[in-house]
């Protein structure tokens, strides 16, 4: 993908209480700009907008700054993402893409049986069975969470951490329709509202979407064409803040949503109960 910083890029870096202008590079080195409420935050993401008028802004929540060898944040997809010791292997991200494969077959299998809407479209498109995969976290996949929701993103971020939570900006092209693909940037963005089946119901309370390379990198021979460095989505970041939750929610205006919403038990969603029976088909091969 490219790297968002080539372009002019509007920020709030950390210490400075106005938007200015930054590079990519200094925004993920740094350690975030501090917000105390989620309308502050608000204020500061609609001012970044608007100066950021050729990017649309989505996001993504994190109770931790997950950082490279070079101390920049990382944002990598899980497929991608390394081991403690280092990038992952040759050997694992062979193992990784094996999984992905079979977990794909099952998937389509189990959607056949349940009946759901959509199998024609499922069958025909890879970034469809990546993106349901991804999303129910049934195996790691090209693709990363994101959405559009700036309060869903804040409560990812605020469950199950105590004391600083950190709020991710990414700039992506012009969304239009399921599946937007821009060749000039090197992404691909999937509503999951528009892909995933009716009866899948956490994409929708998720307001989610997903980000990955375009084109498909399906295979790991493919991923050999690539750097570590290239497949990481901190090279669209426009900006990092970080917050204390028990502070940053006080304000009963903008409660944060909770985990019971988040994640709806299977009664409340049906799709919950076939992406387990996939990630149980596949557990033998997991890591």
């Amino acid at each position: 993908m490219e790297n968002i910083g080539n372009q002019e890029l509007w920020s709030f870096v950390d210490g400075m209480p106005k938007a200015t202008t930054a590079k990519v590079v200094d925004i993920r080195k740094g350690p975030g700009h501090k917000v105390h409420s989620f309308l502050e935050l608000a204020t500061k993401i609609a001012e970044l907008q608007f100066r950021n008028r050729n990017h649309v802004l989505v996001f993504r929540g994190q109770s931790g700054d997950y950082r490279n060898k070079k101390s920049n944040s990382t944002l990598k997809p899980t497929l991608f993402r390394p081991l403690k010791n280092g990038n992952p292997s040759s050997s694992t991200l062979i193992k990784r893409f094996e999984t992905l494969r079979e977990a794909e077959k099952e998937l389509a299998q189990r959607y056949v049986q349940a009946g759901f809407l959509g199998i024609d479209r499922l069958k025909r498109q890879r970034i469809l069975r990546w993106a349901i995969l991804q999303h129910y976290e049934v195996c790691p996949t090209p693709l990363l969470d994101i959405t559009i929701s700036l309060r869903i993103a804040a409560s990812f971020g605020s469950h199950d951490c105590e004391d600083q939570a950190f709020l991710f900006v990414l700039g992506v092209p012009n969304l239009s329709g399921a599946i937007t693909a821009s060749a000039e940037a090197g992404l691909q963005i999937v509503r999951l509202s528009s892909v995933c089946p009716p009866k899948a119901i956490r994409p929708h309370l998720q307001e989610g979407y997903l980000l990955g390379e375009y084109p498909e990198m399906s295979d790991f021979a493919q991923k050999q064409e690539y750097f570590h460095y290239e497949i990481d989505f901190g090279r669209r970041l426009v900006a990092k803040f970080r917050f204390n939750p028990k502070a940053f929610w006080k304000d009963d205006t903008f409660p944060m949503v909770s985990k019971e919403a988040l994640y709806p038990s299977s009664e409340g969603d049906p799709f919950s109960k076939v992406a387990l029976e996939v990630s149980q088909s596949i557990s033998h091969l997991q890591e």
